[in-house]
C-alpha cells in the first residue's frame, strides 16, 4: 500500500481541504492518505472551533484513511517545532510521500531553497537570533533571516504562511534524511488569512469569521464546506450550544492570571522577558479576550505569540515540561490514533510490526508524560461546557478510535 501524509488542522474541514486530498492522491499515486492533525488547540494559539473527534470524523468521511493526533507539545508552537512533530509522526507511520499546500506550488523550489539554506545555515541562524532578539515574531524573524541568504524571492516568497510551513516540512525531511517524497499543491482562489468568504473554496479563517459573527451556518458557509462538515458543525453545536472561540475562555483565564504570582506566571511556557508583569497588570482592567490581547500586543509580542501563551496558561503548561521534548532529536515518543477507515485499518495492520514507537488509542493510567499534557488540554478545552456535556465529550478520550 502506497501512503501519502498530510499535515492538517481542519478548522473546519472545507472544500479546499477536499481538493487538497484529491490532488494529493493524484500527484503521489497513493491509495492511503494519512493525516496528522492538531488536537483541540491549534498552531496559531487558538481553540479549534469544534473538537478533534468531530473534525476527525469529517476528515474520515472525506478521503482521509488514518487521523493521527499531533501532540500538544508540538501543535501550539512555531512552524519549525510544529513541523518537527508532524513530519516525525508521519515518518514513524512509514509514509512514502508528503503533500502540502503552498503559495509557491512547486516542490523543486522548496528543495532548491533548502540546499541554499543548508549552505548558509550559520548565517541564517545568526540572523534569526538577531531578529528574535530585536523582538520580532518567529515568522517575521525567519523571513528576514531567509532574506539575508537570498531566499525571499518572487518564486519562493517566504513571507507567505503556507510557504513558511512548507519550508519547515522540507527542512525536517531533508535534515533528517527521511525517505519521504516531497510534493506540494498550489493554494487556489484565496489567501490563507482571507477574512471573507468570496467563493466555494474559501479560507478556514473566513469560514470561522462568518460563523462566529453570524452565530449561524449561513448560506456562504454552507457553500464553502462539504455536507459532512455541515453535519459535524451542527451536531457539535447541538451537543454543546456553542462553537469554541477565545471569548468563551475569558473569565477562566482572567481569574487564573489574577490569582497567580509573578513567579508562577514566569514558569509558564511562552512567558519570557518580563511578560508576567504585563499579563498581571492588564488582567485587572480587561473586559474581554479581544481587549486583553490588544492591551498586551506590541511589535515584540505579536497576536499569535500572545494566543499561544494564553493556551499554555489555560493548560498550565510549564517550561520545564516542554523543554526536553522540543530539544530532543528523536521526535515523537508515540503515535496517537484518533480514527480510521477500513483502508486505514488495513494499512495499520500491515505497519504495526515496523512502527518503532507505541501506537496509542486512548488515555490510560500509566500514560507517557507527553500524553498527560493532552489530558490537561482536553480538560481545558471542555472547561467552558456544562458538567454533563463536559463529562460526555471527555469520555471520547477513553474509547476506541473512530471507525468510518
Amino acid at each position: 500500500m502506497k501512503s501519502c501524509g498530510v499535515i492538517v488542522e481542519y478548522n473546519p474541514f472545507h472544500n479546499g481541504h477536499a481538493y487538497h486530498i484529491q490532488e494529493a492522491k493524484k500527484v503521489t499515486g497513493a491509495d492511503t492518505v494519512i493525516a496528522v492533525m492538531s488536537g483541540n488547540f491549534l498552531q496559531r494559539g487558538e481553540p479549534a472551533i469544534i473538537d478533534k473527534y468531530h473534525r476527525a470524523e469529517a476528515a474520515l468521511s472525506s478521503g482521509i484513511d488514518l487521523v493521527l493526533e499531533l501532540p500538544y507539545a508540538f501543535a501550539v508552537q512555531n512552524s519549525d517545532l510544529f513541523a518537527k512533530g508532524a513530519v516525525n509522526t508521519l515518518h514513524k507511520m512509514g509514509v512514502s510521500s508528503i503533500c502540502f499546500g503552498s503559495e509557491a506550488g512547486d516542490a523543486a523550489q522548496f528543495k532548491t531553497s533548502f540546499t541554499s539554506f543548508l549552505e548558509q545555515k550559520d548565517v541564517y541562524e545568526k540572523e534569526l537570533k538577531h531578529w528574535l532578539n530585536k523582538g520580532l515574531s518567529f515568522p517575521e524573524a525567519s523571513m528576514h533571516a531567509y532574506g539575508a541568504i537570498g531566499l525571499t524571492t518572487e518564486a519562493m516568497d517566504l513571507s507567505q504562511p503556507n510557504n513558511i510551513l512548507g519550508m519547515s516540512y522540507v527542512k525536517t525531511i531533508m535534515e533528517n534524511k527521511f525517505p519521504i517524497e516531497i510534493h506540494t499543491i498550489k493554494r487556489i482562489n484565496n489567501h490563507f488569512h482571507e477574512p471573507e468568504i468570496t467563493n466555494a473554496i474559501a479560507s478556514a479563517t473566513s469560514i470561522r469569521n462568518e460563523m462566529i459573527q453570524s452565530g449561524n451556518l449561513t448560506s456562504k458557509v454552507i457553500a464553502a464546506i462539504p455536507d459532512v462538515t455541515l453535519h459535524q458543525l451542527q451536531e457539535y453545536k447541538r451537543k454543546t450550544t456553542l462553537w469554541h472561540q477565545w471569548e468563551n475562555y475569558f473569565q477562566i483565564l482572567n481569574y487564573r492570571v489574577q490569582t497567580m504570582t509573578h513567579s508562577e506566571l514566569r514558569d509558564i511556557h511562552g512567558v519570557v522577558e518580563g511578560l508576567e508583569y504585563r499579563l498581571s497588570k492588564t488582567a485587572k482592567y480587561a473586559r474581554s479576550m479581544q481587549e486583553w490581547m490588544e492591551s498586551i500586543k506590541t511589535k515584540r509580542y505579536t497576536w499569535t505569540r500572545i494566543q499561544r501563551l494564553f493556551v499554555h496558561l489555560l493548560t498550565n503548561t510549564r517550561k520545564s515540561e516542554l523543554d526536553s521534548y522540543l530539544k530532543e532529536s528523536t521526535g515523537v515518543p508515540y503515535v496517537r490514533l484518533l480514527g480510521m477507515t477500513e483502508r486505514g485499518q488495513r494499512y495499520l495492520n500491515k505497519m504495526k510490526k515496523t512502527v518503532e514507537v507505541p501506537i496509542i488509542t486512548n488515555f490510560s493510567k500509566d500514560m507517557h508524560p507527553m500524553l498527560q499534557l493532552e489530558e490537561r488540554a482536553t480538560a481545558a478545552y471542555y472547561s467552558i461546557l456544562s458538567p454533563e456535556t463536559r463529562l460526555s465529550l471527555s469520555k471520547q478520550e477513553l474509547r476506541t478510535p473512530l471507525r468510518i
